[in-house]
């Protein structure tokens, strides 16, 4: 079948201002999005610059705008999309690099700022720090992040504005406050507990509906919301 590619293009060594081009490539209809990028590149244009990595779903470095929608091209067939018409364009709400990269500095910065890290001071048992399956379950679902910056960067509040910490964030301080090993989820809840913070969610499912690992991301933002109103971790 004959697919239509329009690719969003920045060069800003030589180019002014954003611009499109249009590709017509012969494709399978079990391609995959990054099967088309990498066959544009390597036999129509070697300048067409994006980033990808392990191409199987998993490292999320291939996170990208499709036909409107943020999704990771290495899991993108062209069947999913129902249409030959494919539009390619870089996240939205981070500086654009060159063509489909962007800077993900900003997104790492609000990703730090909630200490995505364990902490614990206590004196470490003699084997290991052990947990019940049902404690183990309570932050199962946020485990799961890649740090593709999928659902933040498809959040209309962050696009508003990008002091707010944004849904990746907000997802990777859950998966620690409610982690009955740590001790700095009170310290977590403060930080968030910010005009930049969990209140600048609108819950509009924007970054549930974009998440690649299938995270539910939204109802993460309201548990959290919810430890902050009541002051208790459960």
């Amino acid at each position: 079948m004959q697919v239509t590619l329009k690719i969003f293009r920045y060069d800003p060594e030589k180019d002014k201002k954003p611009h499109y081009e249009t590709y017509r490539v012969e494709a399978e209809p079990t391609d995959r999005v990054l099967d088309l990028l990498e066959h544009i590149k390597g036999y129509y244009d070697g300048t067409l610059s994006f980033r990808r990595s392990c191409a199987h779903g998993i490292c999320g470095s291939d996170a990208m705008r499709i036909n409107g929608r943020n999704r990771l091209a290495c899991k993108v067939l062209v069947k999913d999309l129902g249409t030959n018409k494919i539009t390619v364009e870089p996240l939205l709400g981070l500086p654009v690099v060159k063509d489909l990269i962007v800077d993900m500095e900003p997104f790492f910065e609000h990703y730090r700022s909630v200490m995505p890290y364990f902490v614990n001071d206590e004196p470490p048992p003699e084997r290991e720090r052990l947990q019940t399956p049902e404690e183990r379950e309570r932050f199962d679902d946020t485990t799961k992040c890649i740090l593709c910056a999928a659902c933040t960067t498809s959040c209309p509040s962050f696009w508003a504005n990008e002091n707010y910490a944004g849904p990746a964030a907000i997802v990777t301080a859950h998966r620690f406050i409610f982690d009955s090993r740590d001790r700095a989820g009170a310290e977590r809840l403060k930080i968030l507990d910010d005009q930049f913070g969990v209140y600048r969610c609108h819950t509009i499912f924007n970054c549930t509906d974009a998440c690649p690992r299938d995270i539910q991301v939204t109802k993460a933002i309201g548990e959290v919301k919810k430890a902050i109103l009541t002051g208790k971790i459960e």
